[in-house]
């Protein structure tokens, strides 16, 4: 039974590091698109510049890792406790490739999140519901909220700071400062949406009897920073395109305000509070919020309205996935043996 629950772990390690691939070239847009589509940095080595960031950032903190570890569910130890864990990752996956599909900037967190609760509730075991409250669904109408209002707010500074500069050499400095932006960006999805596979893989292993407590071991930091690092280099074309050019026609300093606005709330939210907060939903706020300075009409509303739709089905549609891949596994696998 040891050797069993064994291979089971390392199956669902396997299946978590899966996710954090499809996590980044699903998100990969989050950090580039807007350097990508103002021409600040061609898109090959934008993606390769993201891949090392986010490199760097999975390797910065555990304190997200800890959240989703230990403060989302507690599931049983044993086969149940790993089909748990197995059965919200698929639920994550799945989602995340259907919103990929759409070329839909989607929450990649928010789908691992209700993905685990979906297959918790499905096993009747313990759901962190005040923890969702206060982590999840809170700074998932807050932070879209600050990262429009800093955005529209510091690009209305900039402007009136630039006003009566010369408009050629601005808009050189400011691509050059898109670079610097676009890896803090990186930096940021790395520091929060790494940190995530993280603790799903110490969650799996607690449930096999493999690992004690939260802390989060070193080849686990190794192993999910290299997962979402080649995920990002392996690009997200469709969803890149929908951030950088469907929602407007973004210009180097929209770009470089947009991306330094949404890395300062990635950071202070994963220092400060150990929230696993939305990267696409921080990210595509303050494209908005900078957007809206050119003029109202310049965001095309429709389809950030679409967006938006689908920020609100995430987690029930992973959560959904999940139950019910946690109810056929538990058909086939537990009342079978």
């Amino acid at each position: 039974m040891e050797s069993a629950a064994v291979v089971i772990a390392i199956f669902v390690v396997i299946v978590a590091l899966a996710f954090d691939y499809t996590n980044g070239f699903h998100d990969a847009a989050n950090a580039i698109a807007t350097s990508v589509s103002t021409r600040a940095l061609t898109p090959r080595k934008a993606l390769l510049m993201a891949a090392v960031m986010n490199l760097i950032g999975a390797l910065l903190g555990t304190g997200v890792a800890e959240t989703i570890g230990s403060g989302i569910i507690s599931p049983p130890n044993g086969m149940a406790g790993m089909l748990v864990v197995f059965a919200g990752l698929i639920g994550a996956i799945t989602w995340n490739l259907i919103t990929w599909w759409l070329g839909l900037p989607s929450s990649s967190s928010h789908a691992l999140i209700g993905g685990l609760t979906g297959a918790a509730v499905a096993a009747a075991t313990t759901v962190h519901w005040s923890v969702i409250l206060t982590k999840v669904v809170l700074p998932m109408f807050i932070s879209p909220v600050v990262g429009f209002g800093l955005a529209y707010g510091a690009m209305v500074i900039t402007l009136w700071i630039f006003k009566d500069k010369d408009h050629r050499r601005t808009t050189r400095g400011f691509r050059f400062a898109q670079t610097i932006s676009a890896a803090a960006m990186a930096l940021g999805h790395g520091l929060q949406d790494a940190q995530k596979t993280m603790g799903v893989i110490v969650l799996a292993l607690v449930a096999a009897g493999l690992h004690e407590g939260t802390e989060i071991p070193l080849w686990v930091k190794l192993a999910a920073a290299t997962a979402i690092s080649a995920g990002t280099y392996s690009g997200g074309w469709r969803i890149m395109r929908t951030l950088g050019r469907k929602i407007i026609e973004l210009d180097p300093a929209r770009g470089f305000v947009a991306e330094t606005v949404a890395a300062t709330v990635l950071y202070s939210t994963a220092f400060i509070w150990h929230a696993p907060i939305s990267t696409t939903h921080t990210i595509t706020s303050a494209i908005l919020g900078v957007g809206s300075t050119k003029r109202f009409s310049a965001v095309r509303w429709g389809v950030a309205g679409n967006i938006v739709v689908g920020w609100f089905l995430t987690l029930p549609a992973a959560a959904l996935v999940g139950a019910f891949v946690y109810w056929l596994g538990h058909l086939i696998v537990l009342q079978g043996s």
